[in-house]
């Protein structure tokens, strides 16, 4: 009974918000970004020692702000008119999408955790079917609100489980579309240690395995947060990995291009996530097997 009230105020809190201008929504998530910064001492530290190994501190305080624009937009994303979403957002490039369905390939939409990836998705239902890897929220009374929000007209969900896998593979064997986040920390047994922005991070393998299975395309995603709540740019660029590499040299290659777009607005990069963590049963990394990895992998 108390799950099912605390969802129901949350579904209301998010209708509720997402009536307000997405400018009043931004300035609100501004002013929350910097309220958690300033409160949480690891999340503040977290944040500060992963923008600043990327090479990036100088942008740490607009990265702040850019965090809680995140946080307060997700009311206007996922509860608001999917028109009035879809006004907000210019679409760069789309014809490299045409152009891959054309040659009758699958789509593998990679999606970093950067600007406001949540409408990235919703902007490709619009075009096209697609099925996006879900990891259900660790709050269960989080768990009808996004999923109720995310599985929309055109957008299906498939869970980050063997099932769900099983679901994406046979998505793109019909040459259909689907949606990764790749630096998303994976389980044990699904993923690999490879540099990001200089240090070994467990990565997902599955966008690799699925390139080579399907011969699918790969096409980059990046929805761009607009200054003052002027809405949002989805830049979209193609994407392909040299043959014969070893699959820890395919995921390196995969890190290099996520590095690559975020260094484009690497103020809107989700700095306080915790890409660098062990998961559980994994064992810690070996840098210089990390290193051996890349460099070997680089020169086949």
């Amino acid at each position: 009974m108390r799950a099912r009230c605390t969802t129901r105020m949350l579904v209301l809190l998010f209708r509720l918000l997402s009536f307000l201008p997405l400018p009043i929504l931004h300035a609100i998530g501004l002013v929350i970004g910097w309220a958690v910064y300033l409160a949480s001492g690891s999340y503040r530290r977290r944040l500060k020692e992963n923008i600043k190994l990327a090479g990036f501190d100088q942008h740490l305080h607009k990265a702040v702000g850019e965090a809680g624009k995140n946080m307060l937009e997700l009311p206007f994303i996922w509860c608001a008119s999917p028109e009035r979403v879809l006004r907000s957002i210019r679409i760069e490039n789309w014809n490299v999408v045409d152009q891959a369905a054309a040659a009758g390939k699958g789509l593998i939409f990679l999606t970093p955790h950067l600007g406001c990836f949540e409408i990235a998705a919703q902007v490709a239902a619009a075009q096209l079917p697609i099925t996006v890897l879900y990891r259900p929220p660790r709050q269960a009374a989080l768990k009808p609100l996004i999923e109720g929000a995310r599985a929309r007209h055109n957008l299906s969900l498939a869970p980050a489980n063997l099932s769900g896998v099983r679901t994406l593979f046979k998505v793109l064997k019909r040459n259909g579309a689907i949606g990764l986040l790749p630096d998303q920390v994976p389980q044990n047994g699904e993923g690999v240690w490879a540099d990001f922005f200089g240090k070994p991070a467990y990565t997902m393998t599955l966008p690799a395995k699925m390139l080579g299975m399907t011969g699918a395309a790969m096409i980059l995603a990046f929805a761009e947060r607009l200054p003052y709540g002027k809405g949002y740019v989805l830049h979209l660029q193609q994407f392909s990995i040299p043959e014969g590499l070893t699959q820890e040299a395919q995921v390196r290659a995969i890190n290099a291009a996520m590095e690559q777009l975020i260094a484009l607005c690497p103020a809107q990069y989700f700095w306080s996530y915790n890409h660098y963590k062990i998961p559980a049963g994994v064992a810690a990394p070996q840098r210089a097997e990390v290193t051996e990895s890349a460099e070997s992998g680089s020169t086949r």
